[in-house]
């Protein structure tokens, strides 16, 4: 009896944990620390003339394939926005900096390369949208 009660405790927190982890998977969240600064040499590509949009990728990740998708179909549509994708395997410095934790992370920085906001997970265009707007 006594195992069954913690079989069912375990399962109970792992699914709580999943549908909080689902909620925030993909969000856009504001940054008000803007000390990360990121230059053109560090990601390898000139960044946008008034914003740039970092997503940091693996070879073998779906959601980033989605991802790379969504922001280059938006990016589209501003032409002084830039999309750069960075793959994290061969980037570990700059993952390690940035506190990168998975892929796909996508940063919003603005015309200095400062990070203004950050999507972890697959964000939704309505969603990147909106960000860019508020750039």
């Amino acid at each position: 009896m006594n195992s069954l009660l913690i079989v069912i405790a375990v399962l109970l927190v792992a699914c709580t944990y999943g549908v909080v982890d689902r909620k925030r998977s993909g969000k856009i969240k504001s940054k008000t620390d803007s000390r990360n600064e990121i230059t053109a040499h560090e990601v390898g590509a000139e960044l946008g003339e008034s914003a740039t949009v970092l997503q940091f990728s693996s070879a073998f990740c779906t959601p980033c394939r989605a991802t790379r998708s969504t922001l280059t179909s938006v990016i589209s549509h501003y032409p002084k926005i830039k999309h750069i994708e960075v793959d994290a395997d061969t980037n570990l410095q700059l993952v390690r900096r940035l506190d990168i934790r998975q892929t796909p992370t996508t940063l919003f920085l603005n015309s200095a390369g400062r990070e203004i906001a950050r999507a972890v997970g697959a964000p939704k265009r309505d969603q990147v949208i909106y960000a860019l707007e508020q750039i």
